[in-house]
């Protein structure tokens, strides 16, 4: 009973030296803020992708792109999916650039084009906030991990030179607490990765659509009067 005491997860916490309570202070607030920031994708890319789904069948079910203009614009931002305001911008583009007199055709689905490819770089910006930091606890918390291991381990060792038989009994708490250390590292890095790799192929999913619709539209778009 004594050793199960001695060896429970918080006393090996408690016992550990300055430095690796450090590096598990580090590893855990980085984890809770990797957890925050995978729901906060999470719901963030679902919506999108039902946004994105609802405009496309309104588009193509409803050729009459100045009732589709009136419904993008009519609403709140919060409520507009990255297709819708890409979709905007084209189109008030478009009309503007119409309405110039000496602009050809060729000058104005240019000008369209790039007005589109603005605005879908910014929407592509805001799907992809927060996935370099997913990316970054990812590839660096086991390595902090270890290092909290390695440091424990070194003192573990050291204090085995003040002991003049060394046995298991006398290694193994201060070997448990360093290993404490690279446990925490993976499970900060674990959930980062596999959320960083699902919400990637999403939003590469998410940024085909995009493109497609600004070919299709811009085709549309040509064939006005």
């Amino acid at each position: 009973m004594e050793v199960t005491q001695d060896l429970s997860f918080i006393h090996l916490i408690s016992s550990a030296s300055v430095l690796v309570q450090l590096v598990m202070g580090l590893l855990l607030l980085v984890s809770l803020l990797s957890w925050w920031y995978i729901f906060l994708k999470l719901f963030a890319i679902r919506r999108e992708v039902r946004l994105t789904g609802e405009f496309e069948e309104a588009f193509w079910h409803n050729q009459n792109l100045n009732e589709l203009y009136k419904h993008a614009s009519g609403g709140a931002r919060r409520d507009q999916g990255a297709l819708e305001r890409i979709f905007a911008a084209g189109f008030v583009e478009f009309v503007k650039l119409k309405k110039q007199h000496g602009v050809d055709a060729a000058a104005v689905m240019d000008g369209t084009r790039r007005a589109m490819r603005a605005t879908y770089q910014r929407e592509m910006d805001r799907l992809e906030s927060h996935l370099a930091f997913l990316a970054s606890v990812g590839s660096v918390s086991p390595y902090v991990g270890l290092f909290g291991t390695v440091w424990g381990i070194m003192n573990a060792f050291r204090g085995l030179a003040n002991v003049g038989q060394a046995t298991l009994a006398h290694v193994a708490p201060g070997i448990a607490e360093a290993l404490v250390a690279t446990a925490m590292g993976l499970f900060a890095a674990i959930p980062a990765v596999v959320a960083y790799n699902r919400y990637a192929h999403d939003i590469n999913r998410l940024a085909t659509r995009f493109e497609s619709f600004t070919e299709e539209f811009s085709n549309v778009l040509q064939r006005q009067p």
